[in-house]
């Protein structure tokens, strides 16, 4: 509390909010289509959207990673003009942007590396249990690789976004264009891989011009209309286009985030420009002093969860399961009933293993630091 009530004014706590936000988001997404069965000893899980009909639709809000890499734009374009102004150099801002990140993802592979080889060595756990096992470990891992990327570039391109402008935005949105054309109808191979740079670059690239306040300077009216024009667009690729109506990737069908393609990237358009409009009155309610804190002890560990959320479903599933925790088939109206169950379940595994873990990535105690302010952008 004391640290929120320290927090000046100039900061824009709307971006803490997002990034916290985000990640919460994603969390809660992935338990909730997370369905494991602990059937005559064997294990085996499936995705809810393949079998519950209609709740793809429930991805165009749940899938948040774009606004997560738009939150790292901003990030990256303020850090960079702080590092700028005392003449500090490259090393020093990969340093301080990957700090954070590598330390918490150090502890967890440096206890789970060794427990997967004590697994597949000294344990009778058919393939299929250490297949979906493996599966849900490392799966919080890909987009920390992916952004590390996005950090290693952001420098470059915060260059071409002060020389360029909305051009540079343009460039790759039609990168992505031409990526998925080739991919999808002609066929060549490997080529959809280059969306992680365009797709995700597109979605940093956005929260530079939140960042220097040229995003808000475009009006409501204009944001109004992005999200809205994002949505359709959305409607208009699922519907007449070849793409999947699911914002996460499905095994029976084309996925549109493995890689990504056009439709994370006008993804990406609907829920900034939605979060834009909402800015206003979030910020409001993100200036009482215990919202405000609640915001502040939420960003202190988002790394920690999203890194221990899929170890908390299989400690669930290892404790709950055994003792008859019921296991309906999914999409039934048991199923939904158990689901807040399940969720508050796994969320009290997850607060222990963060109050384990966490300290690992706060490091020292936490300050909000200058950099962060309105004061310190372009």
């Amino acid at each position: 509390m004391a640290l929120a009530e320290k927090t000046p004014a100039s900061r824009d706590r709307y971006v803490d909010f997002l990034r916290a936000f985000s990640i919460c988001v994603v969390v809660l997404g992935h338990w909730l289509i997370a369905v494991v069965y602990v059937r005559n000893g064997e294990i085996s899980g499936v995705n809810a959207l393949q079998v519950v009909s209609g709740l793809w639709i429930a991805t165009w809000l749940l899938q948040v990673m774009p606004l997560f890499f738009f939150v790292g734009g901003f990030a990256n374009l303020v850090t960079l003009d702080s590092i700028g102004r005392r003449r500090g150099d490259y090393a020093e801002f990969i340093r301080s942007r990957v700090d954070r990140l590598l330390r918490p993802t150090a502890i967890y592979l440096g206890l789970w590396i060794p427990i997967a080889i004590g697994i597949d060595v000294f344990t009778g756990l058919s393939n299929r249990v250490q297949e979906l096992a493996f599966e849900l470990l490392t799966r919080p891992l890909w987009f920390l690789g992916v952004y590390m990327i996005m950090i290693g570039l952001a420098p470059a391109m915060l260059k071409l976004h002060r020389r360029y402008r909305f051009s540079a935005l343009g460039a790759l949105a039609l990168g992505a264009v031409v990526v998925d054309l080739l991919q999808l109808a002609f066929d060549v191979p490997v080529v959809g891989n280059l969306n992680y740079f365009f797709v995700w670059l597109f979605a940093h690239q956005m929260g530079f011009f939140y960042a220097d306040g040229k995003l808000l300077k475009l009006g409501r009216r204009y944001l109004v209309t992005m999200a809205l024009g994002g949505l359709a667009a959305l409607v208009l690729l699922t519907t007449l286009g070849p793409y999947s109506p699911s914002m996460v990737g499905l095994v029976a069908e084309r996925s549109n985030t493995n890689p990504p393609t056009i439709c994370i990237l006008v993804l990406t358009i609907w829920q900034v420009g939605l979060a834009m409009v909402l800015k206003d009155p979030l910020s409001r309610m993100l200036a009482r002093t215990r919202t405000w804190a609640k915001v502040i002890a939420l960003n202190a560990m988002v790394m920690t969860m999203f890194l221990w959320h899929q170890t908390a479903v299989l400690i669930t599933v290892a404790t709950l399961y055994p003792l008859g925790f019921p296991q309906p088939e999914a999409g039934t109206s048991l199923w939904w009933a158990v689901r807040p169950v399940w969720v508050a379940a796994l969320a009290a595994v997850l607060s222990a293993l963060v109050i384990i873990f966490g300290r690992f990535e706060r490091g020292v105690k936490p300050k909000v630091r200058p950099l962060d302010t309105a004061e310190s952008r372009a």
